[in-house]
C-alpha cells in the first residue's frame, strides 16, 4: 500500500451508501459513496509509534472505538470512490510513518547578541528623547 507496507484486508471494512453530488438520477439509485473503516487499534501491520502519530493526524476521523473513518463521495462510481478512500488512507499512513526530526537547541551567535543589544540601546535613546522639552 505505502512504501512496501501492506495493510491486511481484515483491518479494512468498506460500507457503501448513496451519495449526494454528481450523478443525476443515478444518485438516487446507486450506492456509490464509500466509507472506509480502518481498524487502527487492532491492526498489527503498523508500529506503535506510527499508530500514535496516526491517531493525532486522523483528528475528527478517529472514532470512539479506535478506527479511522474515511468517506469518499466525489466520484460517480463506487470503484473510483473506493480507490480514492484507499489513496487517502495510504497518504495518512505515509505522513504518520515519517518520524519528526528532533529539534537541536542552538545558542545565538556573538554577533546576533551584540546586534540585539545595539538595537535595544538605539530604541532606549529614541524613547529618552521623547521626554518633556526643557526651557532655555
Amino acid at each position: 500500500m505505502t512504501r512496501g507496507l501492506q495493510i491486511p484486508p481484515q483491518d479494512l471494512q468498506f460500507q457503501f451508501l448513496r451519495a449526494a453530488g454528481p450523478g443525476g438520477q443515478n444518485v438516487n439509485k446507486v450506492e456509490s459513496a464509500v466509507q472506509l473503516r480502518f481498524d487502527l487499534r487492532g491492526t498489527r501491520s503498523l508500529p506503535e509509534r506510527t499508530k500514535a502519530r496516526l491517531r493525532v493526524l486522523a483528528g475528527s476521523r478517529l472514532t470512539a472505538d479506535g478506527s479511522v473513518l474515511i468517506a469518499a463521495r466525489n466520484h460517480r462510481t463506487q470503484v473510483a470512490n473506493r480507490r480514492e478512500a484507499l489513496r487517502r488512507l495510504a497518504d495518512l499512513i505515509e505522513r504518520a510513518s515519517v518520524e519528526p526530526k528532533k529539534r537541536v537547541a542552538t545558542r545565538p551567535t556573538g554577533g546576533s547578541r551584540r546586534e540585539r543589544l545595539d538595537g535595544k540601546r538605539r530604541r532606549q535613546h529614541v524613547k529618552r528623547l521623547r521626554g518633556p522639552v526643557g526651557e532655555e
